[in-house]
């Protein structure tokens, strides 16, 4: 099809973009354009829109994209106009770039793209360059009083790093994409930190000593400060009539209702949090519809987030804060973390997919009592995932899949690793008919869990 001579229609939109640009998700690697100049060229012909709104930067290997929801929504209760541009789509491109948690819509994409098809002609940019415009472009429009900008990959060269945010984000250093970011810790964190900007305070979600040197002498470079949002609160348990279910996470406990179902029975997290420095925020107890464990550190990357924003003149009451928590998913429009999808058999997917993310989802799932445990399982064909395997239970019955993206990794292959590393499972055709195996062969009181990447998340929510 000549595109370049065709008025299209949103699908048709959609298909011109998955087909033309240099795609992540279908190229790997080679679609990373570890370059700015392309993102500041196109900016540069929508008369820099990037420099029209305000916003706050969130970078980090693992609970970036819980961390953007969770801030979003706070923001939205408190009564501003709040944009939300996040990566990847699960279900609908437009999930990307959203207003006040509404999707932005399909004339916008279509006019967008129509618009400046000549110039991406011209520039060449990849599928995440253009979206990162579209989504500047738009929050310029709709003249947004916030954006929650949240990193594709890395920092330092990610196409969002042309913004000058009121805050930046990083929430944790974690083993991701080391072919593009580097084979180390530091060199991962190096990348990251490469949001930092003079003057503009940032906030790391967790202090780990291997890295924090980085993000010191970065942020001493930089004459700005820093704060480590993990030094700032303790997170403990809110008082309950119903003490049943106890997880330990990083030192910290949290007590949650619990019912047969455990620790998701209501598929809430109950938090009681504590400053423990000066802060502008007092004691207070919060409910979030974002059960994992794991979201106790992400909950305190958001609330020293909120803690800045106050003090540079947001108004966000406690009360904003209890109120947006409570329904983030509803507000921001956000899936995939630690989800409930179906209760007879209990079934369960999180995106998940680095040894950092496995673990966490692994202290969730030791955390419901199950009888066995299903678990199905694929990933994309462009990673090391010897140290996933490894941490993987093998008392546990295996599914595996291919997700539906040319970066899929073949059943067969991933069968073949899997039995190296002491796991027992059969193949399957698509990650449909992996689940609907595993829940026909749970049993009543057995847990199946759907994970390894977020594109198979994606074929299930």
């Amino acid at each position: 099809m000549d595109y370049g001579l065709w008025t299209m229609d949103y699908p048709e939109t959609i298909r011109y973009l998955y087909s033309q640009l240099p795609l992540f998700t279908r190229d790997g690697p080679s679609a990373y354009k570890a370059d700015l100049t392309n993102t500041i060229e196109l900016c540069r012909r929508l008369a820099n829109p990037q420099d029209k709104f305000k916003s706050v930067h969130v970078a980090g290997t693992n609970g970036k994209g819980s961390t953007s929801h969770m801030l979003a929504a706070i923001l939205q209760v408190a009564g501003y106009k709040t944009g939300l541009y996040t990566s990847p789509h699960l279900k609908d491109f437009r999930e990307r770039i959203r207003i006040n948690g509404q999707m932005i819509s399909k004339r916008e994409v279509i006019d967008f793209v129509t618009a400046h098809r000549h110039d991406f002609n011209e520039i060449k940019p990849s599928f995440f360059e253009m979206t990162v415009a579209l989504a500047f472009d738009i929050f310029s429009r709709e003249k947004v009083d916030i954006a929650i900008i949240e990193v594709g990959l890395g920092g330092r060269l990610d196409s969002t790093n042309i913004i000058t945010p009121l805050l930046s984000v990083i929430t944790n250093i974690g083993w991701d994409h080391m072919n593009m970011l580097g084979n180390t810790l530091q060199l991962i964190a190096g990348e990251k930190a490469g949001i930092i900007k003079p003057g503009v305070p940032i906030i790391i979600g967790e202090y780990q000593p291997e890295v924090a040197d980085i993000f010191i002498d970065k942020a001493s470079h930089e004459t700005t400060t820093l704060t480590f949002a993990s030094e700032l609160f303790e997170v403990g348990s809110q008082r309950s009539e119903i003490r049943d279910q106890r997880s330990e996470v990083g030192g910290e406990r949290s007590e949650v209702r619990d019912q047969r179902l455990g620790l998701h029975a209501k598929e809430f997290l109950e938090i009681h949090i504590t400053p423990t420095q000066d802060s502008r925020l007092k004691t207070i107890d919060l409910r979030l519809d974002l059960p994992g464990v794991y979201q106790l550190k992400n909950v305190k990357t958001v609330l020293a987030a909120v803690n800045e924003l106050r003090r540079q003149g947001f108004i966000i009451t406690d009360e904003h804060i209890k109120t947006a928590l409570r329904q983030v998913k509803t507000l921001t429009g956000l899936h995939g973390r630690w989800e409930t999808l179906n209760k007879n058999p209990l079934t369960i997917c999180d995106t998940g997919h680095n040894p950092e993310g496995i673990r966490e989802v692994l202290k969730n799932i030791s955390a419901v009592p199950y009888t066995q445990l299903h678990f199905v399982m694929g990933v994309v064909n462009d990673k090391d995932i010897s140290q996933i395997l490894s941490m993987l239970p093998k008392e546990a019955v295996y599914y595996f899949c291919r997700p539906d993206i040319p970066r899929g990794l073949e059943a067969e292959s991933l069968k073949q690793k899997a039995e190296s590393a002491g796991l027992d499972g059969d193949v399957y055709p698509s990650v449909k008919a992996a689940l609907e195996s595993a829940q026909n062969k749970a049993g009543e009181n057995d847990l199946v869990f759907i994970g390894g990447s977020t594109f198979v998340v994606a074929e299930v929510v």
